[in-house]
Parts: structure tokens; sequence; C-alpha cells
């Protein structure tokens, strides 16, 4: 499981902390720059930040997975198509506007890749595009590619943490996440918030390394990493149009062994994965649910699903309250309706270390209900604090701590299992969402 060491008290001991983590591997630069534009569909003053990150010398070892939603964003589309190009040479994102089922997108999308290519002195196909922000309107194209001269002089090989900070929408604070493995180093940063469920999220992640893997192998390591991590996690059960996580190796750091690397890509993957959860929209618990003891891995990580994504029982955790009854009652429904039913008369469920339910019965009594509490109350990132005007907003923009609400299932019926990362349901999660575009 991951580590609960890290304790923020303000923003700027997250600002350094994120610095530290922030050290771009050589081979990489990156750049934004921020303009005020108006959206044709709104007519309203809005603000959007062009990101570049670019290959001191275009890679043929690249990757990417990609959204299962049918109606997936023009770069989407077009990042699917790159996986067939020779080589990548930059990536150019932009946020609050996501470029999904627009008039001309798609061409819109490419018009974008082609003026950067020009910019970045490249090929139209090694420019790979990304967008994240209101689903159906259109790319402001003018004013990118106005923009792009800015973004390109802004170009610097220092630090990933402008990109972090540029991806962002409704995003309390950037994410990033790094891993050194001899004379390598694998980052990642992560944009992410809600509409957040497997497979993938509204989320947009980038991993860059210096460690030279071969595109086959980088592909199959990242498929395998993206499994174990952004597929399994939830924030509200739907599903984005623009989910995107890709790789690039600059490739020049030579002899790191392919498992050292997958440990490496895993783990920034784990930390980026429930980075998104923690700073999703209106959370103020993380929890985590480890599912062991179950028939198989697909059998786990659907019922650790139906666990984070059971509104009543997210509900409860936002109260702090240990109902724990609406924890067994969403197990029983999971596999109640499940295709593959099983025994649960050997179950056991913990929450916090505290068993509270075994041989179909719970085990509850006064003493325990009080350290439940203190768990949840624990687990808080912050109080629910509603303004003057009775509107919920988070009274903090970074992670104060990595705590989670930890719960254990023990079906004892097999040996596969699963953890699977989730958040409560908050007022601040249905003020973020009733006023994201007003």
């Amino acid at each position: 499981m991951p580590s609960t060491d890290l304790i923020f008290s303000n923003r700027d001991e997250h600002l350094t902390w994120l610095r530290e983590q922030s050290v771009l591997p050589p081979g990489f630069k990156v750049g934004t720059t921020t303009f005020d534009f108006t959206p044709q569909e709104a007519l309203k003053p809005a603000r959007m930040t062009l990101t570049l990150i670019a290959l001191d010398e275009p890679s043929a070892d690249f990757g990417a997975v990609f959204t299962q939603n049918a109606f997936p964003g023009a770069p989407v589309i077009i990042g699917r198509q790159r996986l067939d190009e020779p080589t990548m040479g930059a990536l150019v994102i932009n946020n609050k506007i996501s470029n999904v089922c627009a008039p001309d997108g798609v061409a819109t999308s490419e018009q974008i890749c082609a003026a950067t290519a020009e910019t970045l002195k490249l090929k139209p196909g090694q420019v790979f595009p990304s967008s994240t922000g209101v689903i159906g309107w259109r790319l402001p194209a003018e004013a990118m590619i106005a923009a792009l001269p800015a973004a390109d002089l802004a170009l610097q090989s220092e630090s990933i943490l402008p990109a972090a900070e540029g991806i962002v929408t409704t995003d309390l604070y950037p994410k990033v996440r790094s891993t050194q493995i001899g004379e390598g180093r694998i980052v990642g940063i992560a944009k992410g918030a809600g509409m957040i469920e497997p497979n993938l999220a509204t989320m947009l992640v980038y991993v860059l390394t210096d460690i030279a893997i071969p595109r086959d192998v980088l592909r199959a390591e990242l498929t395998l990493a993206v499994n174990e991590s952004f597929n399994r996690i939830s924030i509200d059960s739907d599903t984005s149009t623009s989910d995107t996580v890709a790789v690039v190796s600059s490739g020049q750091v030579e002899g790191v062994a392919r498992s050292d690397f997958a440990t490496g890509l895993r783990q920034v993957c784990r930390d980026l994965a429930e980075d998104v959860v923690r700073n999703g929209e209106g959370v103020r618990h993380v929890i985590r649910v480890f599912v062991q003891g179950a028939p198989d891995t697909t059998f786990a990580t659907q019922l650790g699903r139906a666990v984070v994504n059971a509104p009543l029982f997210k509900c409860a955790i936002a109260g702090n309250d240990p109902n724990v009854g609406r924890l067994v009652q969403a197990i029983g429904r999971f596999v109640g309706n499940s295709a593959q039913p099983i025994d649960v008369s050997p179950m056991r469920l913990s929450i916090g270390g505290i068993e509270i339910f075994a041989n179909g019965e719970f085990m509850l009594d006064p003493a325990k209900e009080v350290t439940l509490q203190s768990h949840l109350e624990a687990a808080q990132l912050y109080a629910s604090q509603p303004t003057e005007n009775g509107v919920f907003l988070p009274p903090v923009d970074y992670p104060t701590h990595e705590r989670c609400v930890e719960i254990e299932i023990n079906l004892g019926v097999g040996t596969a299992e699963a953890i699977v990362l989730g958040g409560d349901l908050t007022h601040e999660y249905v003020t973020e969402n009733a006023d994201y575009r007003s």
C-alpha cells in the first residue's frame, strides 16, 4: 500500500515538495503560456493555458492508453492514429475546452498540431495533441496558434511543474510524482478531479523517462501499470471522453532492467492515481478498499468499485458516520447481482483495522463505534465549511495528508485480490458540478 508519511501544513510546504519531484529527465523541455479568449458557444470571457512538452530529439519509444468512451474527443481520435507514427517529437496540450464532438474538431486539432510542428521544426505526425475541459465547445484555433511562439519561448529543461500547473481545470492543485532508478528517472504529471471512473478517468497523464525502453516493451508495461492504477479509481462512476495516459522515453540511459523500469512506472502511476482521487471534486475522504480472498482479480476489482461508488455509503463517509450497514448492503447488492455468485458466509470485513463483520453477523459495540468514527475523522482532508451564501467550497488548495479510510473485505473463497480507490460524496462535489460552466 502507498506510504502515508506525507503531511503538509500549508500550500508552500506542498509546493516545495512538488518542486523536488518535478526535475525533468534529460532530453525533455516544457513550456506554457496563458491567454484570454471568448468561446463561440458561451460568449463569455475565458482563459486557456497552452502547454508544450518537447523532446530534444524525436523518439520512437512512446505509447498511450485512451478512454473507452464511445464519444472520444478529437485529440483521442488523433492520438490513436499517432501510435502508428515512427516517432514522437512533442505534445501540445490545452485546458478549458476538451474538443469533444465539436464541429470540425479533428481538423482543428490537426491544424494546431501542424502549427506546433512548424514552430518546433517537426512533422505534424510527430505532434501528439491533448485537450481537457468543457465538452462540446470548439477550440479557439487562431488564438492557440498565435500563442505557440510564447509557449516555445518558455521551453526549459529543468522542471515539469509548469506543465502540471498548466493542464489543470477544476483541480485544487497540480499533481507530480517521480522516482529515480539508477541513473535513470521517471516523472509523471496528472490532471483529474471529476468524471472519474474506470476505464481511465477524466484525466490527462504524461509520464516522461530518460530510460531506454523499446516501444513494444514500453507500451506493454504502460498497459499493465494503467490497469493496476488508473483503472482502479473512481470519483463518481462517470467515464470521460478525453482520458489519455501517455508515456515517452528520450532513451538517454541504457542498461536499466525491464523489471526495474516496470516497478518504477507502476509506482509513479499508482501514486498519481491516488493523487487524482485525493484531488477529486469535493473529496474530503479517500476510500481505499482492499478486496482479498476473491475468485479472480476481475471480481475483486468490480466489488471494490461497487463499494466506492455506492452513494449512501459515500455520503456516510462524508459525514464521518461509520454506518457499516451501508457497506454491507453495497457488497451484498454487487454479489447478489453478479453473474458469478459466491458464498458470502465466510466473508470478514474491517474498517481501519477494526473487524466489524464475520460469519454473517456484525461485531459492533459502543467502543468500536467511537474508534470507527475516529478513523473517519483522521482520514478527513478538511472540514466542510459553507460560506455566508451557503455555498460549500474547499478551504484548502493543497493535500493535507495521505491518510485513507481503510476498508478490508476478505471474501474467503479464493486467492485473488485488488485495491480500488474512491472518494466520498459531499456538498462540495454538488456545488462544483452544478456551477461548472456558469
